[in-house]
């Protein structure tokens, strides 16, 4: 099945693999932005077309875009930049993932190879789930929540809006963590 031209915001390593688990979704082509530009002109095997100040100028050539920035803050920035040029805002999940048929999975959100999305998880707009991350059953992650690689969420955790868990962090059962706190 071919999806299209996908405009991934961000050139870094995260945008690597979230080209990559792109491609394997179907996806025929991609570019990248990136605020790097000009000096970063090239990622792995893609051009990078100018910075984030140049999404609404390339929006028409594109299907659909996805934000791929680690940074919890700047993914919310750059997401509603994509949304305000128009472009839809698309989920990029491994096919390598699994998520439950019952689990919810907001625009903009990032899974990677491995990770897990249990039973009636709730998976908010623009969040990444990183490689062998876990949201388990009845867990929530608001818009812009990040689960490093491995981290697991148990059943009814719940993160707040851009909260972080970095890689070797977890949250037990019914544990809540603030809007854009950060667990190291």
């Amino acid at each position: 099945m071919s999806l299209g031209r996908l405009l991934i915001v961000g050139a870094g390593g995260y945008g690597r693999t979230v080209a990559e688990a792109a491609l394997l979704c179907g996806w025929d082509s991609i570019a990248f932005v990136d605020d790097g530009f000009p000096a970063v002109s090239w990622s792995g095997h893609y051009d990078v077309l100018g910075g984030s100040s140049t999404i609404a100028r390339f929006a028409s050539e594109f299907d659909a875009a996805v934000c791929a920035v680690g940074n919890n803050q700047v993914r919310k920035s750059m997401t509603e930049l994509i949304e305000g040029a128009g472009l839809s805002l698309v989920s990029i999940i491994h096919p390598r993932a699994y998520v439950s048929t019952d689990a919810l999975v907001g625009a903009g959100t990032t899974i990677m190879a491995g990770a897990v999305v249990g039973p009636y998880a709730r998976i908010g707009k623009g969040c990444i789930l990183n490689a062998n991350a876990t949201a388990d059953h009845d867990s929530e992650m608001a818009d812009y929540a990040h689960l490093g690689v491995g981290v697991a969420i148990a059943g009814t955790a719940c993160l707040g809006e851009g909260a972080w868990l970095q890689a070797g962090r977890h949250a037990g059962y019914g544990v809540a963590v603030d809007d854009w706190e950060v667990w190291k």
